[in-house]
């Protein structure tokens, strides 16, 4: 078909992936006329969602959360357990929270994306008075990435790492296999509630990422060292994706980029979710204001926090292991106001401020101060050879914990 879908509407959403979905959902909610496009509007998301709870709306049904953790556990040098609740999100839960019943929905893929008006890849048109892409960001090429690899493991087989209703944040303990002189990386491992554990090992900030078959060898070696065996067809997931999408700037009249597109991607952790489920109403009050949602998202006090936090992937992305287990063994030392406001906050920047001096302060010994503040190796790690697929491959089925 082509022409023109109605006569305009109030706004249309490109994508709709948790973020895109959520503010279609609302959309309609706050009474405004929605289109939304996606070539497969009915697929349910791929990748694994998690944030901590009091992150999450208050207008969000509980029945988005499939696993809780009370007090998820950090390792660096020694054990420490965050007293904050933690969840993973149901991706069926999530997606019955966010109907679209009243939303005209199109399943084409958009070939233009302009400020009011989105060509379809049929050539149909649809007209709109705003315009918001949610679509995610291309593939990251040299920027600062982060990189995972996951496998799904049954939790009677997980048990001797992770236990019901606990979970791994950051694992460094030394044993994925990874020498001194070979870019960092930590264990991720959660319940998702479907009597499953995910165990993820996690790169962040190197430019360009770590390849997949890298994270795999070393994720299998973490399991190998707790005496977890697999059967080899576990099912597994991969991520890589940019941690340095900028805000946009601010104006009306314009696309607005929403969720990872638009800036919401946190540059250190590699969450994103659930910061746009909470700017969701944000964005969409600024515009029954007829005001500029992209500012009413982005005053300057969160483009302060997202400056500061993209200093600290920049440090992040040139440290060894050993310089980031003492990192983030002085951050989690910091008082919960301050873990929070790098970890999650949106626009608290006087305790991410002191969060991030006292950080450095206090990771020893002061020598790696110079390279956490990049006035030394700037650019460690960058083109680092991570070998031949092949190799990691034929190597990983000898593990003790590849059955």
């Amino acid at each position: 078909m082509s022409g023109r879908v109605g006569k305009g509407a109030d706004i249309c959403v490109v994508g709709l992936g948790p973020t895109g979905r959520a503010l279609a959902h609302r959309a309609v909610r706050a009474g405004l006329n929605v289109v939304a496009v996606d070539p497969r509007p009915e697929r349910l998301w791929v990748p694994t969602y998690s944030c901590w709870i009091d992150e999450l709306p208050q207008w969000l049904s509980h029945s988005a959360i499939a696993s809780r953790i009370e007090a998820p556990v950090v390792w660096t040098k020694a054990e420490r357990r965050i007293e904050r609740p933690y969840c993973v999100l149901s991706k069926q839960g999530l997606w019955d929270a966010l109907p679209l019943d009243g939303a005209t929905v199109i399943a084409q893929r958009a070939r233009v994306v302009d400020a009011h008006r989105v060509e379809l890849a049929d050539g149909t048109e649809v007209k709109a008075a705003t315009v918001f892409d949610t679509r995610g960001q291309a593939a990251p090429g040299p920027r600062r990435t982060a990189s995972a690899h996951g496998i799904f493991v049954a939790e009677d087989i997980a048990a001797p790492m992770v236990k019901p209703g606990e979970g791994l944040l950051l694992d460094w303990r030394d044993e994925n296999g990874a020498g001194p002189d070979e870019p960092p990386s930590f264990l991720y491992s959660v319940p998702l509630g479907d009597g499953t554990v995910i165990f993820e090992e996690t790169s962040l900030g190197l430019r360009g990422g770590m390849p997949q078959h890298e994270l795999r060898r070393r994720t299998l070696n973490r399991l190998a060292a707790h005496g977890i065996r697999l059967r080899g067809d576990e099912p597994s997931e991969a991520a890589h994706y940019p941690l340095d999408e900028a805000p946009p700037k601010a104006g009306l009249g314009q696309v607005i980029p929403f969720g990872s597109r638009g800036g919401q991607m946190h540059p250190i952790t590699g969450y994103c979710v659930a910061d746009s489920l909470a700017l969701v109403d944000t964005a969409i009050d600024a515009l029954r204001r007829g005001a500029d949602p992209i500012e009413a998202m982005w005053p300057w006090q969160a483009r302060l926090v997202y400056w500061m936090r993209m200093r600290g992937v920049y440090g992040l992305g040139r440290l060894t292991t050993e310089q980031s287990i003492a990192m983030f063994d002085s951050f989690f030392t910091r008082p919960p106001r301050q873990q929070r406001a790098l970890l999650s906050s949106h626009d608290d920047y006087t305790a991410l401020g002191a969060s991030l001096f006292m950080t450095v302060a206090q990771t020893w010994p002061f020598r790696w101060r110079y390279d956490l503040v990049g006035w030394t190796n700037r650019n460690r790690w960058v083109d680092y050879d991570f070998g031949r697929p092949t190799d990691i491959a034929d190597s990983a089925s000898e593990l003790p914990g590849h059955a």
